[in-house]
């Protein structure tokens, strides 16, 4: 059962989202350091929240449905005010100093929050992960297991999305630093908007 949640949750990680779009746009703006301390927040997100559906917080999300309005109201407006900060944001040039116009603590903390902006998370590991306990065997121990194997998943596909677009210095230096900002941020924006749709 174990590969075949690692297939599973690296096919979930690999889809493209708020999350690898929030990673993309910290590499090409601050570098590869930022970049990947703002994956470790996301990870530390995702661990939250698989910790949160573990508890009554999530039993709470699933079952009321005025908490699960709530959370996905304020997931959608912290979306449509990345994706509004991104469009109007300067023309994006590839940083080569490693140094970050943002504090670490910064990116750490926008990729953890960028973790409750989807509800649906908090379903994902309540309805997927539980399918792969073993109710024979101490639950604390399997569920670290998994989550911990969700979150470094995350960092290497995360990783090598950073990696890849590292690679883009000649079409930023070509002007499509500007392009990446308006499409990104309407990306952002959509993926608000979707969620607002969906309450």
């Amino acid at each position: 059962m174990y590969p075949i949640f690692i297939v599973m949750a690296t096919m979930t990680i690999l889809s493209p989202g708020p999350g690898v779009l929030k990673s993309l746009t910290n590499a090409l703006h601050y570098g590869l350091r930022p970049a990947f301390v703002g994956i470790a927040g996301l990870a530390c997100g995702v661990f939250c929240v698989a910790a949160l559906s573990a508890t009554s917080v999530g039993v709470v999300l699933s079952t009321s449905a005025t908490a699960f309005l709530f959370v996905r109201l304020l997931g959608a407006a912290y979306l449509i005010y990345l994706g509004v900060k991104l469009w109007r944001a300067p023309a994006m040039t590839l940083s080569t100093s490693g140094t970050a116009a943002k504090p670490g603590r910064t990116l750490f903390l926008e990729g953890w929050m960028l973790q409750f902006s989807n509800p649906g998370a908090v379903f994902f590991f309540l309805s997927v992960l539980p399918q792969f306990i073993n109710r024979a065997h101490a639950y604390l121990p399997q569920f670290l297991l998994l989550v911990l194997t969700f979150c470094a998943l995350l960092v290497l596909v995360h990783g090598s999305y950073v990696l890849c677009a590292r690679r883009a210095q000649r079409w930023l230096s070509a002007g499509g630093g500007r392009v990446f900002n308006r499409v990104g941020g309407a990306a952002f924006l959509l993926f608000g908007a979707l969620l607002l749709r969906a309450a």
